[in-house]
């Protein structure tokens, strides 16, 4: 396979499958057959999911929140995508781990990279939630964060969109995808693969973006394997 070593960012609205929230159980299992797949190959998984199908922060904060607990509940969120992802995944016969980045024994381990590194070197995925730990982070952020950290060859986006579009290709009908693009040209085109933390943390530690339609089953192998299905973000 393409690469030895990932990181895979999961959006927490991609498991709701369209129906705005909660958890489609048929999505989390083809997510976790795709998974199971490049596992099988060799391949060493981490994966960070949003939780954004349970709760949103920034727009709790928007109606009222206060801006710290709402972060602190959509990190929780985060932790219950995880804990249906890791059951999904040993479901299919794929040993998992739940790490966390803050301390929630016996839910899951306190995340940490040495453990995530030997949770995946043991051929087991492992599943780092509650973004960086911190309010006013994305997991966007907490993704290139832990990208980084565990010494990822490259951080897969996988989304609804089969890569990035000059514009909002649900939007724009004459919106054209790039095969690839620079950190730099994301950055001044105002593109929107991730937030501008998130970019600029990736762009400083030299971590390529790879963006793509995890919505479609047999993707990730796709990807993993070569095909250009979505768009290189590179520095």
């Amino acid at each position: 396979m393409k690469y030895n070593r990932i990181l895979l960012k999961l959006s927490g609205e991609s498991l709701a499958a369209g129906k705005g929230q909660g958890i489609d159980t048929e999505r989390l299992q083809a997510y976790a057959r795709q998974i199971k797949e490049i596992a099988d190959a060799g391949v060493q998984i981490g994966i960070v999911i949003g939780g954004g199908n349970i709760f949103r922060g920034l727009s709790g904060a928007a109606k009222g929140f206060d801006r710290v607990k709402g972060d602190q509940m959509g990190m929780l969120a985060t932790v219950i995508n995880s804990l249906a992802l890791s059951s999904a995944l040993e479901a299919e016969g794929q040993p998992a781990r739940v790490l966390t980045a803050i301390d929630m024994h016996p839910i899951g381990e306190h995340y940490s990279k040495w453990r995530a590194i030997e949770a995946m070197k043991q051929g087991k995925v492992a599943i780092i939630s509650c973004g960086t730990g911190n309010p006013f982070f994305t997991t966007d952020t907490g993704s290139a964060l832990r990208a980084v950290e565990i010494e990822a060859d490259v951080m897969l986006k996988g989304t609804r969109v089969d890569g990035v579009y000059t514009a909002d290709p649900e939007k724009d009908p004459t919106a054209t995808r790039f095969s690839e693009i620079s950190y730099d040209e994301v950055l001044s085109r105002g593109l929107k693969v991730m937030d501008l933390t998130a970019t600029a943390l990736c762009k400083e530690n030299g971590m390529p973006i790879y963006v793509f339609n995890m919505d479609i089953p047999g993707n990730l192998a796709r990807m993993m394997n070569g095909e250009e299905i979505g768009t290189l973000v590179h520095p």
